[in-house]
């Protein structure tokens, strides 16, 4: 399938950037493209925030082919972060060997290396051997050395998004989702999560399995896409990754969670507990438990965070995906280990909308 034939583009990015830019990557590889119709185009499923294509062409012996990864950013997605630091994001992790190659960049996407290895499915995430590298990686991910401050940005950023989720939501969304009293729900989560485990490590913050990549011969994993990474407590991107485990976001409803396959306790710990250890010092049980414990509640984080997340992609995304129902699943399941976690009543009812009456703020 040629460029040419398929409608990539959207916004100001124009066929002949796109185009200029793939000329040029293939002259640094050492190749040349000549002619749009030895281009072969494929869409990668499973993308949320943008749009993910797999670009082919023979490389200049003819022998073989080259593949690149052509990224198409989101419409409305700069509201979640900044763009440009996220390049660099993207260029010091590279730098540190930790992820692919920024070969080209034009005015809405980029081009990347493309990673030789096969990017994981939603039942990898508990294949006990697989789950045991995503470990042994996450702790090497937050022990990177990354410029910014060495402090947890996942509450700012929280703020940031419920701020951008009312100017955006109508006044029926507004009222079924709680926004007027998820301002004190965040603060109570800051408040009583930073009574826990607060190791800060520079964190992916969105480590679900389509952004983990294993070579199978080697058995090595890529973790990719940085859009959301930043500092923050490694309790949180612990948290993050046992909330995705729940997902498959190549079904044919991927927006809906099942929960039964939330992580149980014996899994958790034992993930954790590779984690620790990943750098040669056996974790004692109190350090693993303590961890684990503290990550348990930072669920409470990653369901708040990700349902702003889904009330505003409904609003400012186009891609093929129900991101209302996504965000009421995420607040349901808030609401529902609130009290056991926090031993604190929630603003939201049964369905994962917010109760009729809000007198615990009184």
């Amino acid at each position: 399938m040629a460029i040419k034939t398929i409608e990539l583009l959207k916004g100001s990015v124009s066929q002949e950037e796109i185009m200029e830019v793939l000329a040029a990557v293939a002259s640094d590889l050492g190749d040349v493209i000549d002619d749009v119709n030895n281009l072969q185009v494929i869409p990668l499923k499973g993308a949320m925030t943008n749009e993910v294509f797999q670009i082919n062409w023979p490389t200049k012996n003819g022998s073989d082919l080259r593949k690149v990864l052509v990224r198409l950013y989101g419409e409305g997605v700069e509201v979640f972060f900044d763009r440009d630091e996220e390049i660099r994001t993207f260029e010091c992790i590279s730098k540190h060997g930790q992820g692919p190659r920024l070969l080209g960049r034009f005015t809405s996407g980029r081009v990347e290396e493309f990673i030789h290895a096969r990017t994981l499915s939603a039942a990898d995430l508990h294949d006990v051997e697989i789950s045991a590298l995503i470990a042994s990686k996450m702790r090497k991910f937050h022990n990177l050395h990354m410029p910014g401050a060495k402090k947890a940005q996942i509450w700012e950023r929280m703020r940031n998004w419920l701020s951008e989720a009312k100017s955006l939501c109508s006044p029926k969304d507004t009222k079924l989702f709680g926004l007027d009293s998820l301002d004190e729900e965040i603060n109570i989560l800051e408040k009583k999560l930073s009574e826990e485990y607060q190791e800060i490590g520079f964190c992916h913050n969105d480590l679900q399995y389509g952004n983990i990549m294993m070579d199978e011969e080697t058995r090595s994993i890529t973790i990719i896409d940085y859009e959301y990474a930043s500092y923050n407590p490694i309790a949180y991107d612990l948290a993050n990754h046992f909330c995705e485990m729940v997902a498959d976001y190549h079904s044919d409803t991927p927006h809906v969670l099942d929960y039964s396959k939330y992580p149980g306790l014996e899994e958790r710990q034992m993930f954790i507990r590779i984690y620790l250890s990943s750098e040669g010092k056996k974790a004692s049980n109190a350090k693993v438990n303590r961890l684990v414990n503290a990550s348990e509640k930072y669920t409470l984080a990653s369901h708040v965070f990700w349902g702003l997340w889904g009330l505003i992609s409904s609003y400012v995304n186009k891609i093929d995906f129900d991101y209302k129902e996504y965000a009421r699943q995420r607040f349901q399941q808030y609401r529902l280990r609130k009290p056991t976690l926090l031993d604190s009543p929630s603003i939201f009812s049964q369905d994962g909308t917010v109760n009729g009456s809000l007198a615990y703020y009184t």
